[in-house]
């Protein structure tokens, strides 16, 4: 039986607000970005010549700008390496973790606002990091909650690519570092203790496998592995 293949990529570098822990900035790539997106276009095509990969025509994408920008990139760049053009569609799905009505405000802000609400208790120091953290505030998640919208969201379009395909075909989702990781150990490919442990590369693809029977595995690509003190964002 054929293979489907997930490839996920992280976004290309793009411009943020100062200690502003929400992931949900509406802001572009920078150049670098754009070169990390351009560079990932051979990191792909390499892996598809060397497993002897079909692409899936159509690319996942969250539907924050720089993940979008990222998918375009890569889908210019692809233009005279495959048969037919390749699509972007747009998905709420593979956003990172929402802060709800804190979205885009400062650190420091947020942390105002639950101190001066007299519902809610101090978050507790980490809480930016922390997995299972939900900030009480309408509309928001925690970042488990956030994996498992993702992983749900791959493991369906892997499911329907695999009644489609008769070849060994890749998918490209683009999407945010941390909802990936917590995706990843949804689906079985990293222990808890890894998802902190571990960051992605901008524009570097991890290529996980869903078989048959519906379990997921790690084919290629590595995590990045997080040094001690690296900031914990998206």
């Amino acid at each position: 039986m054929p293979s489907v293949i997930a490839a996920l990529l992280r976004h290309g570098d793009y411009h943020q607000l100062n200690d502003t822990p929400s992931a949900w900035q509406p802001f572009p790539l920078t150049e670098q970005g754009r070169q990390q997106a351009r560079r990932s276009v051979t990191l792909l095509n390499g892996a598809l010549q060397m497993f002897d990969w079909d692409l899936c025509p159509v690319i996942d994408s969250s539907n924050l700008l720089r993940g979008w920008q990222t998918a375009e990139v890569i889908r210019e760049g692809f233009s005279d390496k495959t048969s037919s053009p390749l699509s972007i569609e747009g998905f709420d799905e593979l956003a990172e973790r929402s802060m709800g009505s804190a979205a885009n405000l400062t650190r420091q802000t947020i942390e105002s606002i639950l101190q001066d609400d007299p519902r809610f208790e101090a978050p507790p120091a980490d809480w930016k990091s922390n997995s299972h953290y939900q900030l009480p505030l309408q509309g928001a998640e925690s970042l488990m909650q956030a994996g498992v919208r993702v992983a749900r969201h791959l493991d369906h379009r892997l499911a329907e690519l695999q009644q489609q395909v008769d070849t060994d075909t890749v998918k490209l989702f683009v999407g945010h570092g941390a909802a990936f990781r917590h995706a990843a150990h949804h689906l079985g490919i990293l222990e808890f203790d890894q998802i902190a442990a571990l960051s992605m590369y901008h524009c570097r693809p991890v290529f996980l496998e869903r078989r048959y029977a519906g379990s997921w595995r790690h084919l290629t690509g590595e995590w990045k592995v997080r040094s001690r003190g690296e900031a914990f964002v998206d």
